[in-house]
């Protein structure tokens, strides 16, 4: 694991992404202890979930945690993080700070006294300064109730995908803090969300707010393959996977999401800088 170099510092010593991830075990750890003690359910997400699987544990170039949430869970979540979690964490979301970017992962949970600049330049945090942090994070996802039919919201959907472009542009060239276009990012979210509870659906997913795989819904999973969760052995501990993990991972990543990528595909990719 240790041959995955980050970067190398003026000394000649080297920080690699098992460095990285025995941070982000330490901050799984807490988060799932808050998670359990307010009864709210949570699982890994993504490359997080294949890695538990897969490797037991994190990929061994994977520099990132990820985890799942559902949105009638993710209020009560805020608030518990809030209060329980140690004083060395910040919540960063756009609940609590109208900076945040929604285009990406709906919070980060950040670790103070760390830093990290992504490579996605055009997403980069904008919750700095004043009780802010560019620490090293998990990413949270909240998933709605998605409707079953792949065509239902796709009025909502490609608004979200136009209003992405507005977004970054006030964002990035006019350097300023598109609240309005964010709140109606959210508002199309909620609104398809509604439409389909009122089919009953059983499935959830990030139909709204995760748009960069095109036009059509990417996540969809039946609510009971993701709920009730089970632990399984992460590192040297326990945390949550999907309850059918094998629907999940193959809606994920595919039906060979066992098999490992070429070992040109095993490396690193969120971190550009990065201080411990």
């Amino acid at each position: 694991m240790d041959k995955y170099v980050l970067k190398t510092n003026l000394d000649g010593s080297v920080i690699t992404v098992r460095d990285v991830q025995d941070y982000l075990l330490s901050m799984l750890k807490d988060i799932d202890e808050v998670m359990r003690k307010n009864d709210i359910p949570y699982f890994l997400d993504s490359g997080s979930a294949l890695g538990a699987i897969r490797h037991r544990g994190f990929i061994p170039w994977d520099d990132d945690a990820d985890i799942g949430i559902l949105r009638e869970d993710y209020d009560r979540m805020l608030e518990a993080l809030e209060r329980d979690l140690p004083e060395n964490y910040i919540v960063q979301c756009f609940e609590k700070d109208d900076r945040y970017n929604v285009l990406i992962p709906s919070a980060k949970i950040r670790l103070k006294g760390t830093f990290i600049q992504e490579k996605n330049v055009l997403l980069s945090n904008r919750c700095t300064g004043y009780e802010g942090c560019d620490g090293l994070f998990v990413d949270v996802f909240v998933y709605d109730t998605a409707s079953a039919h792949k065509s239902t919201g796709l009025l909502y959907r490609l608004s979200n995908y136009a209003l992405t472009v507005p977004e970054i542009i006030m964002d990035n060239v006019f350097h300023k803090n598109p609240v309005g276009v964010k709140k109606m990012f959210l508002n199309n979210a909620k609104k398809y969300s509604e439409l389909a509870k009122k089919e009953n659906s059983e499935y959830v997913g990030l139909d709204l707010t995760w748009v960069w795989n095109g036009f059509y819904p990417p996540y969809h999973f039946r609510r009971d393959d993701l709920f009730p969760t089970k632990y399984v052995k992460f590192e040297d501990t326990y945390l949550p996977v999907a309850h059918n993990h094998d629907a999940y991972l193959r809606g994920c990543f595919g039906d060979n999401y066992m098999q490992e990528p070429s070992v040109f595909m095993q490396r690193a990719k969120h971190i550009a800088e990065i201080r411990l």
